[in-house]
């Protein structure tokens, strides 16, 4: 029986990821460096690099699942498309005015972000639906054409159709899209009833002109990868992991990029949940560092959370729906993760006022840490890891030496220096303040969330995740600390534990004990027969189909609402309590008042691979040239502390810390009073000594 494999990429800032998953249960893996200006080259290089491992043929691939930061990267260096907005008239500042709130009420060194569309390209339509859906101003196709040939005029690259109450009656939104599509063909068009056909002209707007922001952009790095992968060989579907934790046909992101931001990380919670499942342990966070950012997402219960809003911002991105206003609005469905500028890529520098700050600009992979001898001049955290004694003198298995004289030139000329400190006691500072920073990531889905960290569990992964973990879990009270199998690449591990899903939603306002239940039956069908058509559409059979479906309740009179899970027949006697525990969880405090529906969500899925088992995975694995047996590693600011180093799989039973435990894909750093072991799904799982 001929061999075949599921190949999984998720590119990051400094590192492209990937990992094979062969029909036999053997998993191959790779890191390269990331190619910023070509992103679709790390991909085909790294890809080379496993199937030569594996002995496989590109053909021989049935899936390719594709992880990538090209939208959140196209967001955060605002290097999106030249947008033009067409709204119904007098709602033109709708996308400025946001939602009249500060994600900090005493902060007053806050600036609004700049909106995606600048204001002379928010052009104005005289149209009118009425909040009961009926047309009261039909549409003048003029005035379209002539929006059109102003954005034409100005080099428009995108433009994005947004009427008011739109979402009750597409009407006017149809034709005006028709018009402009037909009229002007090489402008790219969202209409905003194909992304988010719901109540909320502002979240609407913003995501609607989000997505045709970053929508040239992701469609032309997606066309180009589809291309060169063909050219190689590559005959399987290209599936990309979106914000949600799933997967997607390529031909949908090339449509709503918007649902595909956060993709990529997403997949490393999802793979979390899964492993938490075997590994018995329902309350953990996943903790994520790679070399731009760093990330944390909660498993409670078993559950990862997850939310239908999220905002994009420089900082700390949290979709929290205790903090808005800070960043760009997307109401798409993702995984609940807090977000950090800080990764192992992160510059170190001195500010204004004298003080040293870590990120959140970071090195990336060009040119990189000053370690890595690609031109980087300013140092980072890898740097300061690097003098510390954390990280081996080579990296990604070994292909790329570290230039370990440098970074402690670096450091010392930049940092040490000035700061009166010497060079080790400046990379600890490095270390310390990113520390910090990551920590308020995890504060952000526990301690916020009014959950104690102390009583969860940490799992690390990420290429530098496994480096910090036990720092990071000593400062929040956590005593144990999970580090998953190949925890390096375990983001692109994590997608092979996706289904490839769709989303259906609709409009369905009204009290919840006045909601028509034929009304309900009907959107209902509708959503299903529309979501089944989707994925058939894509190669999927229908019998595969598993539909899941909530509603989202609201007290009355109130604006934010939560979605709540129901099947079977549409019962408004048990969805008003499984809503009302559901509120007192969320804010603690039990409501009285009336309750009404806002929306029906349908979330598709469609599996057609065997989930992905942990208990059953076997790695391929890779000799690590430690080049030593024992070095010198600072856990402290002053003094340094000889320190045995193993390969990961010599860690067969209980060793106690210090040890550093290196692998291909990452380093895994145990301090003193830890000890660590391996469990039965090739996890190493650490236990840390408590606080006295």
């Amino acid at each position: 029986m001929r061999r075949t494999g599921r190949l999984s990429v998720d590119i990051g800032g400094t590192f492209t990821d990937l990992v094979l998953l062969a029909s036999d249960g053997l998993t191959f893996s790779a890191k390269v460096s990331s190619t910023p200006s070509v992103p679709e080259d790390a991909v085909i290089s790294g890809m080379a690099v496993v199937l030569a491992a594996a002995g496989m043929a590109p053909a021989a691939l049935t899936e390719v699942l594709h992880g990538t930061t090209v939208g959140s990267n196209t967001l955060l260096q605002k290097l999106g498309a030249r947008t033009g907005l067409i709204t119904t008239r007098g709602f033109r500042d709708v996308l400025e005015i946001g939602r009249l709130r500060t994600p900090g009420m005493f902060d007053l060194t806050w600036d609004k972000p700049e909106p995606l569309v600048a204001r002379r390209y928010r052009l104005e339509v005289a149209e009118r639906t009425l909040a009961d859906g009926s047309v009261s101003i039909p549409l003048h196709a003029d005035d379209v054409l002539s929006a059109g040939a102003f954005f034409q005029a100005e080099d428009i690259e995108s433009v994005a159709i947004c009427f008011l109450n739109s979402y009750k009656n597409p009407e006017n939104e149809r034709i005006a899209a028709r018009i402009f599509s037909q009229a002007f063909p090489r402008i790219a068009l969202t209409a905003s009833v194909d992304v988010l056909p719901e109540a909320g002209e502002y979240e609407r707007t913003s995501t609607t002109v989000v997505n045709a922001y970053v929508l040239p952009a992701l469609r032309g790095y997606l066309d180009r990868l589809e291309s060169k992968l063909r050219v190689v060989g590559v005959t399987a579907p290209l599936l990309i992991g979106n914000s949600n934790g799933g997967l997607s046909a390529s031909a949908t992101a090339r449509k709503n990029p918007v649902f595909f931001i956060s993709s990529g990380r997403s997949s490393g919670a999802v793979g979390a949940e899964r492993l938490a499942a075997v590994i018995k342990e329902p309350n953990l966070v996943a903790f994520d560092m790679g070399g731009t950012t760093a990330s944390a997402a909660l498993v409670h219960r078993g559950v990862l959370s997850r939310t239908h809003e999220y905002e994009f911002r420089t900082g700390m991105s949290v979709p929290s729906r205790f903090i808005k206003a800070g960043g760009y609005m997307m109401r798409v469905p993702t995984v609940d993760v807090a977000e950090v500028g800080n990764g192992a890529g992160s510059i170190a520098a001195i500010d204004a006022a004298g003080l040293l700050t870590v990120g959140p600009l970071s090195a990336g992979a060009a040119p990189g840490p000053v370690c890595y001898r690609l031109g980087g001049s300013r140092p980072t955290v890898t740097d300061a890891n690097v003098v510390l004694g954390y990280l081996p003198p080579r990296l990604a298995g070994g292909s790329l030496k570290l230039d370990v004289e440098a970074a402690r030139e670096a450091i010392g000329k930049t940092l040490g220096a000035p700061l009166g400190l010497s060079i080790e006691a400046a990379a600890y500072g490095i270390r310390e303040i990113a520390n910090a920073n990551m920590v308020r990531a995890i504060r952000a889905v526990t301690v916020e969330r009014g959950l104690d960290p102390r009583e969860l569990t940490l799992l690390a992964f990420g290429g530098s995740g496994p480096v910090h973990a036990c720092d990071l879990a000593r400062t929040l009270g956590i005593v144990r600390v999970v580090f998953p199998p190949a925890p390096g690449v375990f983001t692109a591990m994590g997608m092979l534990a996706g289904d490839v899903e769709h989303h259906e939603l609709r409009s369905a306002q009204a009290r919840l004990d006045r909601l028509d239940p034929s009304q309900v039956a009907a959107l209902r069908q509708e959503m299903r027969v529309a979501a089944t058509e989707a994925l058939v559409a894509q190669g999927y059979a229908a019998d595969t189909v598993i539909c899941t479906e909530q509603i989202d309740l609201r007290l009355e009179g109130q604006d934010a609402s939560l979605s709540i899970p129901f099947s079977g027949p549409f019962d408004t006697a048990s969805l008003r309590p499984a809503f009302i525990a559901a509120y007192r969880n969320t804010y603690g405090y039990t409501p009285i008042d009336a309750v009404e529906a806002v929306a029906l969500r349908l979330h598709a899925q469609a599996r057609v691979s065997a989930p992905l088992d942990f208990t059953a995975l076997k790695a391929a694995l890779t000799e690590v040239d430690r080049g030593e047996e024992r070095r010198m590693v600072h856990f402290g600011r002053i003094t340094a502390t000889e320190t045995p180093i193993t390969r990961r799989e010599a860690v067969t039973a209980t060793v106690a810390g210090p040890v550093i435990i290196e692998g291909a894909d990452t380093t895994i750093v145990i301090p003193p009073r830890a000890w660590v072991e391996p469990d039965a799904t090739g996890s190493l799982v650490a236990t840390l000594e408590a606080a006295s």
